[in-house]
């Protein structure tokens, strides 16, 4: 024989929520779209913060220095990646190196190649000074132990390298040393060099019949001078210092970028909060209704229930335990659906949203749902505690002749 499983809440509540098919969901799509949103907008808040902390880690320098009316270009290549080219004498370097207050100062050389049909992929080259560079390096460190010998390249995380271990480059393969770690701006789609392999890239590339922009500024050119600031100087008298004393220059200060985007992210975030937390009071209200609606329908279900034995506080626990399960079901499928949305796409979000954009730890993203989950599970019981205690509160005489 078959053991007969006694009515519990949770099966009562169970069978209630089969028993009403279109009402049940209803109630799981509102819980749904709620979940989505809470979950999707809170996971890409937390990703914003996660890529402007690795960003600002990363770069590592206090100052920019660019040739006059390259400031936005250098920003965008820092921000956006893309491509970027300017250059001026590389004698600068040696004049910024030695301006009181700069701890130490290293050049970088931008080379963009235009199209795919030079190289695997339409990218910027960075050559690097290997003797004083402070910012690739360190990075670089974190991937390969040892130094990049000349003929080599390091990419970038969004590279894609040959099954060989090697990427093309004006019709020349380059082997490729290692490949850094994701930092949620533009050199993640660059590929570094020292300065003598960009000089031998660039002499191979002639041989092959191209040309570049920066052949018309003579041999010693480079584009961006990157420099620390002496911890006990300020960043911004340095830099008006090195702008008044060098002309043709800009100079950017890092924190200054930074603390504007920033700025931008917080209003971003601001708002993604602020949507939510409306959305999440809607859904309550909606919640709410539906519940009302149904509780009034279903008063002699629960007048027949007293007869038959039940408790207030067991119609109570019913109609609350009906909604933590359809408001659990519905945070389950918003989560999901904003997972199915958000990780896949990472990559276009970053590229559409033009902002530092960086997966965040899994720890992190844990925690995330799980607090999406309870948040939005909680929705339900929460909107229908009001029609639960009416419930309760109904005299079973005068509701069973209710309608004679």
């Amino acid at each position: 024989m078959r053991k007969k499983q006694p009515l519990n809440t949770r099966i009562l509540s169970l069978k209630n929520l089969k028993a009403r098919p279109v009402r049940t969901a209803c109630l799981i799509v509102v819980v749904i779209i709620l979940a989505f949103t809470l979950f999707g907008g809170s996971i890409l808040a937390l990703n914003l913060r996660q890529g402007l902390a690795t960003m600002t880690r990363r770069f590592g320098a206090d100052l920019m220095v660019v040739p006059e009316g390259a400031s936005e270009k250098a920003q965008s290549l820092l921000l956006q990646g893309g491509s970027g080219y300017f250059y001026f004498d590389a004698g600068i370097t040696g004049k910024i190196a030695g301006t009181e207050g700069i701890a130490c100062a290293s050049p970088q050389f931008y080379l963009t190649s235009l199209s795919t049909e030079c190289c695997d992929a339409a990218v910027q080259l960075i050559a690097y000074d290997p003797a004083t560079d402070f910012v690739v390096q360190p990075w670089i460190a974190e991937r390969r132990s040892g130094t990049i010998a000349d003929g080599q390249v390091v990419v970038g995380s969004r590279i894609t390298i040959r099954q060989n271990g090697t990427i093309q480059l004006f019709n020349h393969e380059y082997p490729v040393a290692a490949q850094l770690s994701e930092s949620a701006s533009g050199f993640d789609t660059s590929i570094f060099m020292t300065m003598n392999t960009m000089r031998n890239l660039i002499d191979q590339a002639h041989g092959e019949k191209y040309s570049f922009l920066a052949d018309n500024y003579g041999e010693e050119v480079v584009s961006i001078v990157l420099a620390k600031v002496d911890p006990l100087k300020s960043s911004s008298q340095v830099a008006y210092n090195i702008g008044k004393q060098n002309e043709g220059v800009e100079v950017l200060i890092s924190q200054g970028i930074f603390s504007t985007l920033a700025a931008a992210l917080s209003g971003l975030v601001s708002y993604i909060h602020l949507f939510s937390a409306v959305l999440w009071v809607l859904a309550l209200i909606v919640l709410a209704a539906v519940f009302s609606g149904s509780a009034h329908e279903r008063k002699k279900e629960f007048a027949l229930l007293r007869i038959l034995g039940a408790t207030r506080k067991k119609l109570i626990g019913i109609v609350l335990t009906e909604s933590f399960l359809a408001g659990l079901a519905g945070a389950a499928g918003g989560i999901v659906l904003a997972s199915l949305v958000v990780f896949p796409f990472s990559t276009l979000i970053s590229e559409r949203l033009e902002l530092p954009y960086l997966d965040a730890p899994p720890f992190q993203v844990i925690l995330l749902v799980l607090g999406s989950l309870f948040l939005s599970a909680l929705a339900g019981p929460l909107a229908s505690l009001y029609a639960a205690l009416g419930i309760s509160r109904a005299e079973t005489y005068f509701t069973m002749r209710e309608g004679e």
